[in-house]
């Protein structure tokens, strides 16, 4: 329907059809002789597209029908060819577009007219397999009626069993039929496919065993057609037994279990007394059929060799030495014992774009095994999983019986991508279904519900990914074993643009017989500038985009270059504004304003946390879209602060004299965490001693009330997000000391890190002091002036 385009309710004149019901994609030849139908033609030819309303009468005798007499549900057609006769009849060819419901009648007119809107088609929410499998019974029911009644010819039923859409195919098939207007109509109101097929198939196999019973009539009369008759049913018949044949054949070279060979052997003999067109036969062939194209007892040969893996997997893909490691050690041990072995499930987990999905195919490519690749983003019901049991209507076996016919094998890698964005309903919890797929001690008898049968699962090596880790179910994770990867470095990317996604983009663009360089600026302008994530997707994109443009700027320009050079001021030429700029450090130290290191989606960031206090009465507020835990951090940096109020050269009760509000920048981007609980303190310190914050360090950590510092997790982020945005030094957790391996030697090169254990030593890394050594050591006497507030020789608090 391209240019019917029923958006909105339309007005159209109406062609009022005796005994004829025309469905989409049908060309019907019509004489039309009434003088409205005349008119309403006349109306339609004028229009742009010609289009009119066909709809059934539901009297046929009816000579003037109103509106009371024709069926609610019609079809939107266009007017082929209009022929004027002698006797002023008009011949007219009509083809039909799209269903419609009319709403109401327009009054007033020389011919019938109203407005219609188009009937809701479901299809494209429909099961795509499970309507492939209808469409192929639809076939098989109209190729059968085809050959037992005389009035369809061969041809027309070859080029009808040839249509592929599944909806064209049922109204073509209904249009075959000799059915009757109701039952034409009742077909004409289902929009949705999967319902009209069904109840199509219930008219055909009707149809055909009325037929079958004329035929055994007219052989019991005698006759020439009993010699006819004869025939058919035994060429039928042949056909049916052949079928049959086939079936047994194949179950006899096929290498089943047991158990599968003895339920193929049941349905077979139940099959054997069925008439083939009942809708029961049509079941049991299916289930023959899905249980036959399994593999079996099909392997792939393993290609252990594990350095030509290790070479594979480094060629494929920069970094990921955990990942890459684990895999090699994996097969090490598989060539070793000689078997699949039984352990644990590798979930890759890690921010989108690192290469997760990849990596699973690199490890099928290393393995020499097939790859398939099951989504499990979105999935709620548990059928899905294990499959819908037989006893539905159009069941079909899950995605995992689904991968291995598509594989082929019983042994290839298998990715379960996403399954963390599984969710339950009502229909069941799909990751409970996982438990048994992922569990090496049980699923090497797999019972999937459509199958009905045990099946190994044991021999198929599983890897799972994932983005957030805290999103897997407890007793799924248990299960798996996890490997984080995390984001890329600056450095890493740059790597990986020059060795994979340059080459590759200029390859797909068009731009191979040319000579194109991304020099490093412009890469790292497109790193800065253009993207903010931890992966290389977006990086990708930007990289396309620009050989995009080059592309373009060749096949314009009048004197075409051969060479291009990128630069970044050319990517910003190209791109036009960055995107994208990383939170400055403060040129110069600041009072009440620290660094802080966060972990974001697109990896390691800084975080700036500002204090400031005015005159009050001891309200403390805190803003910048911070979660319950940030709030709580907040609350917990406070409560140190007073109490190391002498210490700190603070009254006692300083905290009843003024107001407190702590701040963190880019208040639409949603914090939280216990990390920042350090730089909080630390800010606070600043803002009421009135001492600064050194601009050019950074910190993390989560504090107690005792002003312990407690470890974190992203260090390696966090301390590449600190060399990005210029900081010189970095205090972390001394807890997270075993991590700094994971730190890039470049970054650890450039950066100082300080490993404390309590707020004190990071007071005094952080704030600037003319004698860090003396500070927080000797408070005796340390008197301060501050917003009216001083303290006097006992440390109490009094207003100036």
């Amino acid at each position: 329907m391209d240019n019917v385009g029923l958006d909105s309710p339309l007005q159209l004149p109406v062609l009022p059809l005796r005994d004829v019901v025309v469905f989409p994609h049908m060309v019907v030849p019509l004489f039309v002789g009434r003088q409205r139908s005349v008119a309403a033609l006349e109306a339609a030819f004028q229009r742009p597209n010609k289009d009119i309303i066909l709809v059934a009468q539901t009297n046929a005798r009816t000579n003037e029908p109103g509106a009371e007499d024709l069926y609610p549900i019609a079809c939107i057609g266009s007017v082929v060819q209009v022929l004027r006769l002698p006797d002023g009849t008009v011949k007219v060819s009509v083809e039909g577009r799209r269903r419609v419901s009319i709403e109401r009648w327009v009054e007033g007119m020389p011919f019938l007219c109203a407005e219609v809107s188009p009937l809701e088609h479901e299809g494209e929410s429909e099961d795509v397999v499970a309507l492939d499998e209808l469409a192929t019974q639809l076939r098989a029911a109209f190729e059968n009626y085809a050959r037992i009644n005389l009035r369809i010819p061969p041809e027309i039923a070859a080029a009808v069993t040839a249509i592929e859409d599944p909806s064209q195919l049922a109204d073509t098939v209904t249009a075959h039929m000799g059915l009757k207007v109701a039952e034409r109509q009742q077909l004409l109101a289902v929009a949705s496919v999967a319902p009209r097929i069904a109840r199509l198939l219930e008219f055909i196999i009707a149809e055909t065993e009325v037929a079958n019973v004329e035929r055994k009539i007219r052989r019991k009369v005698g006759g020439p057609q009993q010699a006819e008759g004869g025939e058919g049913e035994m060429a039928e018949a042949d056909e049916f037994k052949n079928e049959l044949d086939e079936l047994v054949k194949q179950i006899e070279e096929t290498k089943l279990s047991e158990e599968a060979r003895g339920r193929l052997d049941r349905e077979l003999r139940k099959l054997k007394m069925m008439n083939p067109m009942s809708a029961e036969a049509g079941v049991i062939r299916t289930y023959i059929d899905w249980v036959l194209s399994l593999p079996w007892d099909v392997f792939t040969e393993d290609t252990l060799d594990i350095v030509e893996a290790q070479r594979i997997l480094d060629e494929d893909h920069y970094g990921l030495e955990k990942a890459k490691e684990r895999i090699v050690e994996y097969l090490a041990v598989q060539k070793l014992t000689g078997h699949t072995v039984k352990g644990p499930i590798l979930c890759l987990v890690g921010p989108p774009g690192v290469g997760k999905t990849s990596l699973g195919k690199s490890v099928a490519r290393a393995t020499g095994r097939k790859f398939v690749r099951l989504s499990l983003g979105g999935v709620r019901d548990e059928a899905e999983i294990r499959g819908h049991r037989r006893t539905y209507v159009g069941a079909l076996p899950g995605k995992i019986i689904h991968a291995i016919k598509k594989a082929g094998t019983c042994n290839p890698v298998m990715l379960l991508d996403e399954v963390d964005k599984m969710s339950a309903d009502f229909r069941g919890d799909p990751s409970s279904a996982l438990l048994e797929v992922l569990d090496p001690e049980q699923n090497d008898g797999f019972v999937d519900h459509y199958l009905d049968l045990d099946y190994d699962l044991s021999r198929i090596l599983f890897v799972t990914t994932a983005n957030f880790l805290n999103a897997i179910p407890i007793p799924l994770k248990d299960r798996l074993e996890i490997i984080e990867l995390g984001g890329y470095t600056e450095f890493d990317k740059m790597q990986i643009a020059r060795q994979f996604l340059v080459p590759r983009q200029i390859r797909d663009n068009g731009l191979g017989d040319l000579k194109v360089k991304f020099d490093d600026d412009a890469l790292r302008k497109l790193i800065r500038g253009y993207t903010r994530e931890a992966g290389v997707r977006s990086l990708e994109r930007q990289i396309g985009a620009v050989c995009r443009k080059l592309a373009t700027e060749y096949l314009t320009s009048k004197r075409p270059r051969k060479r291009f050079k990128v630069t970044d001021a050319k990517a910003v030429k190209l791109l036009g504004p960055e995107k994208y700029h990383d939170t400055d450090t403060e040129r110069s130290d600041r009072v009440g304003v620290c660094n802080g290191l966060a972990v974001t989606a697109w990896g390691g960031d800084l975080l700036l946390a500002e204090v400031t206090v005015v005159p009050g009465k001891g309200k403390l507020t805190f803003t910048g879209k911070l979660g319950d835990v940030m709030q709580e951090s907040v609350q917990a940096a406070m409560s140190y602060v007073r109490s190391r109020a002498p210490q700190l050269g603070l009254g006692k009760e300083f905290y009843q004299l003024v107001d407190m509000h702590v701040h963190f920048p880019e208040g639409a981007i949603p914090k939280d965490g216990p990390s920042a609980g350090i730089a909080i303190a630390t800010a606070l310190v600043s803002a009421l001693t009135r001492l600064p914050v050194r601009h050019d360090v950074a910190m993390t950590g989560e504090i107690t009330l005792r002003g312990r510092v407690l470890a974190i997790g992203g260090l390696k982020e966090k301390c590449i997000a600190a060399h990005r945005a210029g900081i010189k030094k970095v205090l972390a957790p001394k807890e997270n000391k075993r991590d700094l391996q994971d730190v890039p030697e470049e970054v650890q090169a450039a950066l100082e890190i300080v490993w404390v254990d309590h707020v004190d030593t990071a007071l005094r890394n952080a704030l600037a002091l003319d004698e860090p050594a003396s500070f927080l050591a000797d408070p005796a006497g340390f008197e301060r002036d501050y917003l009216g507030i001083y303290t006097d020789s006992e440390g109490v608090a009094t207003k100036h």
